[in-house]
C-alpha cells in the first residue's frame, strides 16, 4: 500500500505505481493488463512482478469503460435447480470451468435457466453485454437459448453438440458414441447377449450418440435389435430406477444393462436389488460419465470416463479464443473404460 497525501491512509496502488516500481511506462502496464501484445519479456516480467511487489489490483469497472468487454464470462445452465444439485457432473464441469479462467484472473458467473421464463430474461441480460461470453451446458434440441446467443454475435461454446447448429456453434464434447461402443463391446466380451439400455434424453447430443453406439456394436454382432430392451431415461437417477423396473418386466431374460449416466445407473441398480437380481452375477451393469456416483454405487460402477478436466478446460479455451475473435471450433475427446465390480 501507499501512504495518501492526506490523513496517513494507505491508499491503493495505482497504474503509475507499477510502472515506476518496474521502470517502464504507464502504456507498457496497461498493454500488459491488456494481453501483452506488443510488450518484450522482459518488460512483462518486469511489471509482473512490480504487481506483486505493490499488491497491485485491476480496477475492472474502469477497464470495462474503455475496451467495452465485461471481464466475466457466464455459466448457463439449461436445467432445473434441483438437477445442478442432483448431478455431479454439473458441479464437477462448474469447477473446472471456474479454475480455467481463473488462471486468466476471469470470473465466471453461474447462470441456471430452468424455465422459459428464466431462459428468456438471462437471454435478454446476456445479450445486453454483462458478460463476454457464455458456456452453455446441456442443451437441448428446439432450446432456443444457442441459436438467440448466436444471432446476437455472443460467444458462446456449447458443452456437447448443439442439435441442429451444426458448425455455426462452438462445442467441446466427449466421444459419445465410441464410449457408448466400448462399452456394450465389453459386456459382449462377457457372455452377455440381451444387452439392454436406459437412454439419456433424445433431445441432447450425448442421449442420440449413446443410444446410437449401443445399437451400432449390437449390429455388428449379428445380434438384431430388440425395442423392447430400449427404454428413456432424463439423467436423473429415478429415471434409472424406473426404467430398469420397465426392462424387467418387458424382458425377464435381460443378463445386461448399458446405462447413459452414472447417475440413472445407481437407479438401475436399486430396482435390480429390490427385484432380487444380483449385479453382476445375474445382470452386468454399465454406465457413462465416470462421475462420483460411480464409486459411492453398490456395486461400484463400470463406466465409461469422460474427460472433465479437459473437457472445461477446452471449453474455457476455445471460448475465449472466439471472445478474442478467432472463429468458431469444435473439439471431440476420447473416452475410457473404467472396468469395476458391476461387470
Amino acid at each position: 500500500m501507499t501512504m495518501s497525501n492526506t490523513g496517513g491512509r494507505p491508499r491503493p496502488p495505482t497504474i503509475h505505481d507499477v510502472a515506476r516500481e518496474a521502470g517502464v511506462s504507464r502504456g507498457t502496464v496497461s498493454r500488459v493488463l491488456n494481453g501483452g501484445h506488443y510488450v518484450s519479456p522482459a518488460a512483462q516480467d518486469a511489471v509482473n512482478a512490480a504487481i506483486r511487489r505493490t499488491g497491485y489490483v485491476v480496477n475492472r469497472h474502469a477497464r470495462s469503460l474503455i475496451t467495452g468487454r465485461s471481464d466475466s464470462v457466464g455459466f448457463l445452465l439449461t436445467e432445473p435447480q434441483e438437477r445442478f444439485f442432483e448431478d455431479p457432473n454439473f458441479n464437477v464441469l462448474l469447477r473446472g470451468c471456474t479454475q480455467a479462467l481463473a488462471a486468466h484472473d476471469i470470473p465466471l458467473l453461474m447462470m441456471l435457466a430452468g424455465t422459459e421464463d428464466e431462459r428468456r430474461r438471462l437471454t435478454r441480460y446476456i445479450t445486453a453485454g454483462h458478460v463476454d461470453g457464455v458456456l452453455l451446458v446441456s442443451n437441448h434440441s428446439g432450446d432456443p437459448v444457442a441459436e438467440e446467443l448466436r444471432a446476437a454475435g455472443v460467444p458462446l461454446v456449447a458443452c456437447g453438440k448443439p442439435i441442429g447448429l451444426g458448425s455455426k456453434v462452438s462445442y467441446v464434447a466427449a466421444d459419445d458414441r465410441d464410449g457408448a461402443r466400448d462399452m456394450v463391446r465389453h459386456l459382449l466380451s462377457l457372455g452377455r447377449r440381451r444387452i439392454g439400455v436406459v437412454t439419456g434424453p433424445l433431445d441432447t447430443p450425448g442421449g442420440v450418440e449413446r443410444l446410437a453406439g449401443y445399437r451400432e456394436v449390437l449390429a455388428e454382432a449379428g445380434i438384431e435389435g430388440d425395442e423392447r430392451l430400449v427404454v428413456s431415461g432424463d439423467y436423473s437417477r429415478a429415471s434409472g430406477e424406473a426404467g430398469a423396473e420397465l426392462l424387467l418386466s418387458r424382458a425377464p431374460d435381460i443378463d445386461a444393462v448399458f446405462v447413459a449416466s452414472d447417475l440413472m445407473a445407481q437407479g438401475v441398480l436399486l430396482a435390480f436389488e429390490r427385484a432380487g437380481r444380483r449385479v453382476p452375477e445375474d445382470i452386468a451393469v454399465g454406465g457413462f460419465d465416470d462421475s462420483p456416483a460411480a464409486v459411492s454405487a453398490r456395486p461400484e460402477l463400470t463406466t465409461i470416463r469422460q474427460p472433465w478436466d479437459r473437457i472445461s478446460a477446452e471449453m474455457v479455451r476455445v471460448l475465449l479464443a472466439q471472445i478474442g475473435g478467432e472463429d468458431p471450433a469444435a473439439v471431440i475427446l476420447p473416452t475410457e473404460l473404467v472396468r469395476r465390480e458391476s461387470t
